[in-house]
């Protein structure tokens, strides 16, 4: 690591012509000559990945508790980041069990407690007149706090829009885990253009006629930085130049696959409605969104992000793995040997995608580690039994090295009906976020 007299702000902008673009966390950011170690320190970063419909549970939970246990299947895609996962057994969400005469049913009720660890509020049922209420959820008190040191205070990702699938009761509360306070869900942003534009530059308009006008112009926003890249580099280190071009190419890329997706959804499918630049299939489409969250990480645009593989009640179909039934029903198997393998497989769909971001986290340094090393991304559902709605034993991982606290490669057991506020509520002191309690906790979880 080069030693600089004189050091580049953390947050550094190249700036041009109507674009501005965050950098990475080079070695030349480092306070020249820091006397404690805190001054390299790299920020931890906080995600949460949510899965619809529950989990096989046989499927899913290692058969021994402690280190050295084996992968299940739903696991196995895993493996590769066993040393610094682990798996959380018997957490529940309570709070998500109905209560008489509610109207919302059981799977909106899992997802917005999952991240809020409160009671949702139900219909009133002379009226039928929707009373939305839940609790700020996890990652916006945590973004209330890290917001301050970023651009963006919280980044909230979906792969489903709005609408999709069924709708128990208010979908207010199936198409979103992230709410801002009590009666005020965040959408989350299903379309990669709109992400990238939002972490990188302002967009002209939000027609996509438009939009696809601007991609077949194919002027890549870091065109208008070029020169100031340039200037930035000459003052450098070697390492740090290596850096600033890995991260430049990435994202080139991520822009030219953006640029793709759109071309191709205008050309296949000229006269259906549907967003621009969402690709065909799902695992391209994941893939990207996850690539864009590492970006929003590795620049310090924002330390909380939250995906949404699908909606609670999800009907997605995955016809890359051979499976064209939506997803809901076979979950809701009892006992059918056919229905129960389409689930797992759906299931293993999951962890692979999940895998993939792993490792783009792995491979991402971040000031003297990676940002895996550097994070704390939680993987899980509001549902542990998606056949009989139990919100009880979810199926919980927990990734990363959040900036050295947390020791991997465990299976950990929890007493019966532990809060899985517990664990948000550990997770926010981890990140340096003053809490003495949190929705439905009772004490912070032990890691």
């Amino acid at each position: 690591m080069m030693i600089f007299k004189k050091t580049l702000p953390r947050r550094t902008f190249l700036k041009g012509v109507g674009a501005t673009l965050a950098l990475p966390l080079l070695d030349g950011m480092i306070p020249a000559f820091a006397s404690t170690p805190t001054g390299s320190k790299a920020a931890t970063r906080l995600a949460f990945v949510y899965i619809p419909n529950g989990a096989i549970q046989d499927k899913w939970t290692p058969a021994t508790v402690g280190a050295g246990f084996k992968m299940t299947p739903i696991l196995e895609p895993l493996a590769a980041f066993q040393d610094q996962l682990l798996v959380l057994s018997g957490l529940s969400s309570v709070q998500a069990i109905g209560l008489a005469g509610e109207s919302e049913g059981p799977h909106p009720r899992a997802c917005v407690t999952y991240m809020t660890g409160v009671h949702a509020g139900t219909r009133n049922i002379r009226t039928g007149e929707a009373q939305v209420s839940a609790g700020i959820s996890v990652d916006q008190v945590a973004a209330k706090e890290l917001g301050k040191y970023t651009e963006l205070g919280s980044l909230e990702i979906g792969i489903e829009s709005i609408g999709i699938g069924a709708c128990d009761g208010s979908c207010a509360y199936t198409d979103t885990i992230c709410w801002r306070d009590a009666t005020t869900p965040l959408p989350m942003q299903n379309q990669p253009r709109a992400i990238f534009e939002r972490l990188f530059g302002p967009s002209d308009s939000t027609d996509p006629v438009e939009r696809l006008a601007r991609v077949r112009k194919n002027r890549s926003i870091l065109d208008f930085v070029s020169e100031e890249a340039r200037r930035l580099m000459m003052g450098l280190g070697s390492g740090d130049r290596l850096k600033v071009n890995q991260y430049l190419e990435s994202v080139r890329d991520a822009e030219r696959r953006i640029q793709k997706a759109e071309e191709q959804s205008s050309r296949e499918l000229p006269t259906v409605q549907r967003p621009a630049g969402i690709p065909d299939k799902f695992t391209e489409h994941i893939k990207l969104m996850f690539d864009l969250m590492t970006l929003a990480f590795q620049t310090d645009l924002t330390r909380i992000s939250s995906l949404q593989i699908g909606h609670e009640m999800s009907n997605a179909t995955y016809p890359e793995i051979g499976i064209t039934d939506p997803h809901h029903p076979f979950t809701h198997h009892q006992g059918d040997p056919y229905k129960i393998d389409k689930a797992i497989q759906v299931n293993i769909l999951h962890t692979t995608m999940f895998a993939y971001f792993l490792e783009k986290m792995r491979s991402t340094q971040d000031g003297d580690g990676t940002l895996l090393d550097h994070s704390l991304i939680v993987y899980g559902g509001g549902l542990g039994d998606g056949n009989l709605h139990i919100p009880k034993n979810l199926p919980i991982l927990l990734v990363g090295g959040g900036s050295g606290q947390v020791k991997g490669g465990r299976h950990i057991q929890y007493s019966k009906d532990t809060p899985l506020a517990n664990l948000q509520l550990a997770l926010l002191h981890k990140v340096g976020v003053q809490a003495d309690r949190f929705g439905d906790s009772t004490g912070d979880l032990e890691l």
